[in-house]
């Protein structure tokens, strides 16, 4: 799996902007949640409106099948060759469209730091000007080309089975320890037996050990010396989760940039899990049978 820092700068986008590259070469994205109306409202140039309800699926926010999901990539006119360029109001929405965008096989994707609030502090143009239709086209790759950084639970359980794999559970101390379930659709509070905790305090929309008070991100070595006091290292084989993947797309991202190799996202996380505890514990009732 290729590594590399996916973050940049409003001034590096900034100056993409100005320089006016081959439209058919980059992409620029805001993500987000039920948000086009804000966006409507004044976003990047150039910027498309692209929402994660158009890549997660009910009951339980994992991604979309591949068929579905290379639709709506290619309608969009996203090709694995292209450098495509997220963002959003917080980040959260962009981090978890770009994990799936390297599961599906983008090979160069660029998160703006801090967001929008970052090119608002630079004082950088907006507009309410919406950019120019795209023509959709062939995603050009086999999709996913990188299955395996994102499991389902049959392949999380199956991996959990092999000595070195680690679950890192990427929710607050609360959530981990089991005084919070951290959602107000998720009934149940607890984790997952054997976890670690990836020292992933904050809430389900923002993780203040990773982030600096203006929403940037802390460099990946920062955020790998709390990982070591956890007992999480490169040499394992890291399997990151949360309530249903947001954090955990960040906590990975991360790992990448560190050139870490053996790395996951469950992407069902503590929401399905616990439904799946829930289901288990019923059919072993003998009252039920």
């Amino acid at each position: 799996m290729t590594s590399g820092n996916p973050w940049v700068t409003a001034q590096w986008l900034d100056d993409l902007l100005q320089h006016n590259p081959p439209a058919e070469t980059w992409r620029l994205l805001e993500v987000g949640y039920n948000a086009e109306p804000t966006y409507r409202a004044g976003h990047i140039p150039g910027a498309y409106y692209i929402d994660t309800q158009l890549v997660e699926s009910l009951p339980l926010w994992n991604v979309v099948p591949p068929e579905i999901l290379r639709a709506v990539l290619c309608r969009y006119g996203l090709r694995s060759d292209m450098t495509v360029i997220l963002y959003g109001r917080g980040n959260h929405a962009a981090e978890r469209l770009a994990h799936i965008l390297l599961y599906a096989g983008v090979n160069d994707v660029r998160l703006l730091n801090g967001g929008w609030q970052s090119w608002q502090r630079a004082g950088l143009r907006q507009t309410i000007d919406l950019p120019s239709a795209i023509t959709a086209q062939d995603f050009g790759a086999p999709l996913p080309s990188q299955p395996d950084v994102l499991l389902n639970l049959a392949q999380t359980r199956q991996r959990m089975a092999q000595p070195e794999t680690v679950l890192v559970s990427v929710r607050s101390w609360d959530e981990f320890s089991g005084n919070s379930s951290g959602y107000h659709y998720i009934s149940t509070a607890g984790d997952i037996p054997g976890a670690r905790w990836g020292h992933a305090g904050g809430n389900s929309q923002f993780i203040t050990d990773y982030h600096h008070p203006d929403g940037t991100v802390r460099s990946p070595q920062e955020i790998a010396a709390l990982w070591q006091q956890q007992g999480i290292t490169a040499d394992q084989q890291v399997i990151f989760y949360c309530g249903t993947g947001w954090r955990a797309s960040l906590a990975f991202l991360l790992a990448r940039a560190l050139g870490w190799q053996k790395i996951a996202v469950y992407d069902g996380g503590w929401f399905e899990w616990s439904q799946q505890q829930k289901m288990e514990q019923t059919d072993d009732n003998p009252e039920n049978s």
